[in-house]
């Protein structure tokens, strides 16, 4: 049986504004690896792979390692209790919104209907030439890499690479929230990754208490978490609820 402070529990309920950030931490319960660690994504591929210089040089090879990487994996996956536990919060009212690193839609598939992707997602790709945007459903792979219908530039997983910068629409929705959250849930992030690594200092800075879930201490732990609640999200989350 999972022991919730009683402090936390409270904050929850007589939070104006919570808030959830949450990283790759909570999918490994899914199936899905996370990029450092043991079993890590960059213990089996080159994270150069990821970088927009070498997509750009090398597409047909980045999109192969891309499609093993990520799709495969992706498709399988399946929203695991935490991501429920997030999805039943919004929907009594007890969370405002979720600004996630993930890229793999799992919070959107437990019912989430407020989610910013700060570093976009697997379900489009994007052409770099016009600008459009594509499901990845409606995409070929019969030949890589794959090209845009309308214009035959060169089409992109619609999701960051390093040498890119954030989403416009994304960065600002997501520092809005950070100024405005009076509770944030930092859930299954480490805390290394620059920039969104730096928004929940944004929310302490404005006033938010922090409550961390996470398997192990992360950056945050000692310097900006008010609580520490250890231990897997898929347990913990559903027993705030």
């Amino acid at each position: 049986m999972i022991s919730i402070p009683e402090e936390v529990l409270n904050l929850l309920q007589h939070s104006r504004f919570p808030v959830a950030f949450t990283g790759a931490g909570i999918s490994v319960e899914s199936g899905i690896p996370p990029f450092r660690g043991p079993g890590g994504i960059w213990n089996k591929y080159d994270p150069e792979i990821l970088d927009i210089s070498y997509f750009l040089k090398y597409p047909e090879e980045s999109w192969k390692q891309i499609r093993k990487m990520f799709y495969e994996v992706i498709e399988k996956a399946r929203p695991n209790p935490a991501h429920y536990a997030l999805a039943e919060m919004e929907n009594q009212g007890r969370l405002k919104g979720i600004i996630t690193q993930n890229i793999d839609n799992l919070h959107q598939k437990a019912g989430n209907k407020k989610v910013v992707e700060y570093h976009g997602n697997t379900r489009d790709v994007v052409c770099l030439e016009c600008g459009k945007k594509y499901p990845l459903l409606q995409i070929s792979f019969e030949q890589l890499p794959p090209r845009c219908p309308q214009c035959g530039g060169l089409l992109k997983p619609d999701f960051v690479f390093f040498g890119e910068p954030i989403p416009a629409d994304a960065a600002l929705q997501a520092e809005e929230w950070m100024k405005n959250t009076d509770l944030l849930l930092v859930i299954g992030t480490s805390g290394v990754v620059v920039p969104a690594s730096l928004l929940p200092y944004t929310a302490k800075q404005y006033g938010a208490k922090i409550v961390e879930v996470n398997l192990y201490p992360s950056e945050y732990t000692n310097r900006i978490s008010d609580y520490f609640l250890q231990g897997k999200a898929s347990e913990i989350l559903p027993a705030l609820i």
